[in-house]
């Protein structure tokens, strides 16, 4: 992700929130620190395929919104 971000392109990583600062400090240390995070409920394994779309849903809206703000720097 982040030499895609470093590229310009539109990225996040989606983690849960155990996994937050493990995120952040990896974006930091490869140079990405505003990298976004998109945010879903933990855990993700072990979880029925309905759980996972549950998750996906909540993650959808924060891509777009990602997606739009960067179209609007464009």
């Amino acid at each position: 992700m982040t030499e895609l971000a470093k590229r310009g392109l539109t990225t996040a990583v989606i983690c849960s929130e155990p996994f937050k600062a493990l995120g952040k400090n990896q974006a930091r240390v490869f140079g990405t620190p505003d990298l976004p995070l998109v945010m879903i409920a933990h855990p993700l394994g072990g979880l029925s395929l309905e759980q996972v779309q549950g998750r996906a849903l909540v993650a959808i809206p924060q891509v777009v919104a990602l997606i739009k703000g960067s179209q609007n720097s464009v």
